[in-house]
């Protein structure tokens, strides 16, 4: 259960930003989403990897 796919609401309470701005995250800096019909899907050790990296950071993408 620990390898479970993440909704926005989950992904965006385990980083704590609101689901705009995982919408924004997923438009903008390329956070790492997996598309699922309708649904944004997350791994938590892709976006764990993603935010280490810088992904979330104030000046990437812009």
């Amino acid at each position: 259960m620990e390898d479970r796919w993440l909704s926005v609401d989950e992904i965006g309470v385990y980083l704590g930003v609101k689901r705009d701005t995982v919408y924004k995250w997923i438009s903008e800096k390329a956070m790492p989403a997996h598309k699922l019909g309708r649904l944004w899907k997350f791994k938590k050790d892709e976006v764990d990897d993603w935010v280490r990296k810088g992904g979330a950071s104030e000046t990437l993408g812009e």
